[in-house]
């Protein structure tokens, strides 16, 4: 057996035959993975719980939670463009978190020269996730910013997509990037990773980051990447400059820090959030020229081309060192709930990948 995620036609998730027969409309372009490691993502706490959309309308009970991997092609279809024994890291629409994966050869590249197995793992859902949302303010793929004002805020900042972000961010031309981290331990990574000011939560009175936010770019920025929720957008959005965008892509203050289930307390406190939520004004946005925009790769199984290109670029920038994982933490596949447990508690730095 095998996983497979929920873009392969005709086959349910989470599992398939890992022997394909011969004349199986699946045999010439997918390709069998050993798993040497899996990614943890925040994502795959709320798969646990039952609260991410996609896995819920296309894959529903069982799941096997984890999008992105490493391994060995065990077997290759003909027209697939790898063979047995080739070592590649990529992604699944789920179905991770298993020995054996069956992906569409589209979804995986062979690993580059020098990257450890485990680095590969941890990086194609947070730069793929950086890389689109840098692409929604117009900076990539020319990597340059043409407005007047090219200060970026980043929210979460020390995490696997924040880490990543502050790298293409760079690359892209932001000037000044000003990172947010909820500790001191982080502040150190994200100057190494190109962040000229890095405001700690942790050191701001009643843990109000907004006066620093301000300070740092008195002018506002041209893009705020923010993943935190309703603690945060609505300030976010007010410190757009003309043209800015506030880009997000998930909503971690909207959700528990519970461990294993989520408590009647819990769920009130999501609903509340939820009631809480900001709205954005379109005639407002005209006047003022920002725009709020959304986002959630595991929607994009169709999206072939886009697909492409953002795997080319991340294999590009690996292969010329301009792109890292700021620190890669291993489990063993026995330890998986403290995995889980350590991306919950918001102090974990960079990647955390499982060991198969």
């Amino acid at each position: 057996m095998a996983t497979i995620g929920y873009n392969i036609p005709d086959l349910k998730p989470p599992f398939a035959l890992s022997s394909m027969p011969k004349n199986s409309i699946y045999a010439d372009n997918h390709v069998l993975v050993k798993t040497s490691y899996f990614s943890v993502n925040y994502a795959d706490v709320t798969i646990r719980w039952g609260l991410y959309e996609s896995a819920l309308r296309y894959v529903g009970w069982p799941i096997v939670p984890g999008f992105d991997f490493s391994g060995t092609v065990m077997w290759a279809g003909p027209s697939s463009g790898f063979e047995e024994g080739d070592a590649v890291f990529g992604f699944t629409l789920f179905g991770a978190y298993s020995s054996r994966i069956m992906v569409p050869c589209h979804q995986i590249r062979r690993v580059p020269k020098g990257l450890g197995m485990e680095v590969a793992a941890a990086v194609p859902a947070v730069a793929g996730t950086a890389l689109h949302a840098v692409s929604l303010t117009g900076a990539w793929p020319q990597q340059k910013v043409i407005t007047c004002n090219k200060a970026v805020l980043v929210h979460s900042a020390a995490g696997g997509v924040g880490s990543m972000l502050l790298q293409v961010c760079k690359l892209c031309g932001f000037s000044p990037i000003v990172a947010v981290v909820g500790s001191a331990h982080k502040v150190s990574v994200c100057r190494e990773l190109g962040a000229d000011v890095v405001i700690d939560r942790s050191s701001c009175a009643g843990g109000d980051i907004w006066p620093a936010v301000h300070q740092a770019s008195t002018g506002g920025y041209v893009a705020v990447f923010d993943a935190t929720g309703v603690d945060t957008l609505a300030k976010s959005y007010e410190h757009l400059a003309q043209c800015g965008r506030l880009i997000t892509y998930g909503f971690h203050s909207n959700l528990p820090k519970a461990s294993h289930i989520l408590s009647p307390f819990a769920w009130l406190n999501m609903i509340s959030g939820i009631l809480k939520m900001p709205k954005f004004d379109a005639m407002a946005m005209v006047v003022e020229s920002r725009a709020v925009m959304g986002f959630n790769l595991s929607f994009f199984a169709e999206e072939h081309a886009l697909i492409h290109e953002y795997m080319e670029q991340i294999v590009s920038w690996l292969e010329s060192d301009k792109i890292k994982v700021a620190e890669v933490t291993v489990f063993e596949m026995k330890d998986i709930a403290k995995a889980h447990q350590l991306i919950q508690s918001g102090m974990s730095v960079g990647k955390i990948v499982v060991r198969c």
